[in-house]
């Protein structure tokens, strides 16, 4: 795992009515505020010369159909997106990497999975079928089946990890595979998501020296 994924909060202020926890060195913010149901307005903040300024905004965000919860109450399968700041790290695909992005990159192969299977030492990791160590065989409507990221080639065309419940702290049957993606039909299962424009600028212009952070409120 990066090491910034588990870094400590340093300050606390708020950004378009949620709450930041921020990182040392952060200097990039994506806010998600739940406006009703599972619409949210998510918003890409930078700091420049001390201040915090808005970039980009889209009414258009989505969270989990379960609505909000707080992160150390959440549990897989529930539908709900945790409250909270969280970094995000790193960043993968089933398109190809967009032209200016500076994240770690995953380009989806055939095999590759998200694990959420609650047995697994790989559980909120990505990993393909052929390296084995978790139950890919699973179908998706049994408990601890794992996420096939080729079966959501719109929603996860571009998908920022969101740094929720990783390892080597995961707590099982918390969560795994909580992700900044594009849009797809209605509410996610968990996830943020956002129209595919505002996805691509996003990882057009996040960078990990700017130890970007995404906090989820309402």
């Amino acid at each position: 795992m990066p090491s910034t994924a588990g870094a400590r909060v340093v300050e606390r202020i708020r950004l378009g009515g949620v709450r930041v926890g921020l990182r040392a060195g952060t200097r990039q913010v994506i806010t998600v505020n739940r406006r009703s149901g599972y619409r949210a307005t998510v918003t890409y903040w930078v700091r420049r010369d001390g201040q915090w300024v808005k970039r980009r905004r889209t009414s258009s965000g989505r969270i989990g159909y379960g609505g909000l919860v707080k992160a150390s109450q959440r549990k897989q399968w529930t539908g709900t997106t945790p409250i909270g700041s969280f970094t995000m790290t790193e960043t993968f695909g089933n398109h190809r990497r967009t032209p200016r992005a500076r994240m770690p990159f995953h380009r989806v192969r055939a095999g590759d999975y998200w694990v959420q299977d609650n047995r697994s030492a790989y559980y909120n990791t990505l990993r393909n079928k052929r390296a084995g160590g978790f139950r890919w065989w699973l179908a998706p409507s049994v408990p601890n089946s794992s996420e096939r990221l080729r079966d959501y080639g719109r929603q996860y065309r571009w998908s920022v990890v969101i740094d929720f419940n990783r390892p080597p702290n995961a707590v099982r049957r918390r969560g795994s595979g909580i992700f900044l993606h594009v849009n797809g039909d209605g509410a996610t299962a968990g996830c943020v998501s956002a129209r595919r424009r505002f996805i691509r600028w996003t990882m057009n212009h996040l960078a990990p020296r700017k130890v970007p952070v995404i906090a989820i409120g309402r």
